[in-house]
């Protein structure tokens, strides 16, 4: 990676279309403390709510958590005018390195879905690294993920038809959340959407790095910062447990079909490359898109054609997965 007073190696692979949002980013550093990353950082990379979304109602509910642990907040989003009889849901888990974030960034994308799909959605939160290390976050997913199940009714949801998605380390939690939930024989899942997902402590810290991923809004860096913090001890090294990375487990058979989108700048994307690879030879229905051109969060880039894109890609996938008719 360039120095400090030398120019990216990169910023000539972005594509035009999401150079003005990679400007926006603000500058992350850890090394700082995390609380002004924890909330102030929310409500600034949150974009203005558009008016036509405002018509998804959110209530905002606090579930039972795991065994010993403080309850779950999550947030319910319902389309109006939701049609009669059971419905597909989904549960989103937002990401943030694993030691920031909150349901509330992911607002407009889960009432614009709710929207499309004509159905509930619900957004959980998760206690956070390195207050919390592993299993903490993946309990909380998962607490969530069985209070839909067995709310299903009174929700009316199906509940064989219960996606799961996340982006950047919501991604990770979701693929977590799959592998915990078979190992549990808990809930079905009827789907992962993984997003940019964070699944491999060995990036950034282990191997040789991609000449020309992760420059850009999550770096080597951060990601060690974040695994760190998540595992309670150094990432990369052969005492790492299997269970607490999904890219380490060593049998993906009987996994939720998946849904896998990156792109090509993303520091992830070499390791959910292989991630989808692995699904595919474990015989799990998988789909991979890497968008040319994007760096991490380069979904910020609202109206952008990659942004509108992926948009499309996800919820045809989803509505797939739900047995929906395409929008």
């Amino acid at each position: 990676m360039p120095g400090a007073n030398e120019p990216p190696l990169s910023h000539h692979l972005v594509a035009p279309e999401l150079r003005e949002a990679l400007e926006q980013f603000p500058n992350v550093d850890f090394s700082q403390g995390l609380e002004p990353y924890r909330v102030e950082f929310v409500a600034e990379m949150m974009p203005p709510l558009p008016p036509e979304l405002e018509v998804v109602r959110r209530e905002e509910r606090f579930i039972p958590g795991p065994s010993g642990a403080p309850d779950v907040r999550i947030l319910i989003y319902v389309p109006p005018d939701m049609p009669a009889g059971k419905r597909p849901a989904l549960l989103n888990i937002h990401g943030g390195g694993y030691v920031i974030g909150a349901p509330e960034q992911n607002d407009a994308a889960n009432r614009a879905r709710a929207l499309i799909l004509g159905c509930p959605i619900v957004a959980t939160s998760y206690r956070l690294a390195p207050k919390t290390a592993f299993p903490g976050a993946v309990e909380d997913c998962y607490a969530a993920l069985c209070w839909m199940h067995d709310n299903a009714g009174d929700l009316g949801i199906d509940p064989a038809r219960i996606a799961i998605s996340g982006e950047s380390a919501g991604g990770g939690h979701a693929a977590a959340l799959t592998l915990h939930a078979r190992a549990k024989g808990g809930p079905a899942i009827c789907f992962q959407l993984l997003d940019s997902p964070m699944l491999d402590d060995r990036t950034g810290s282990a191997g040789e790095p991609h000449p020309y991923c992760g420059e850009f809004a999550w770096t080597a860096e951060h990601n060690r910062f974040g695994w760190r913090s998540l595992l309670g001890m150094e990432p990369g090294g052969a005492d790492v447990p299997d269970a607490a990375v999904p890219a380490r487990a060593a049998d993906l058979s009987g996994l939720p079909a998946a849904f896998v989108i990156v792109g090509s700048l993303d520091l992830f994307l070499e390791e959910d490359i292989e991630y989808a690879r692995r699904l595919a030879r474990a015989g799990v229905p998988v789909e991979l898109h890497v968008i040319p051109g994007g760096y991490h969060g380069f979904g910020l880039a609202a109206g952008s054609p990659q942004v509108e894109q992926k948009n499309e890609l996800e919820c045809r996938a989803l509505a797939r997965a739900m047995g929906l008719p395409p929008s």
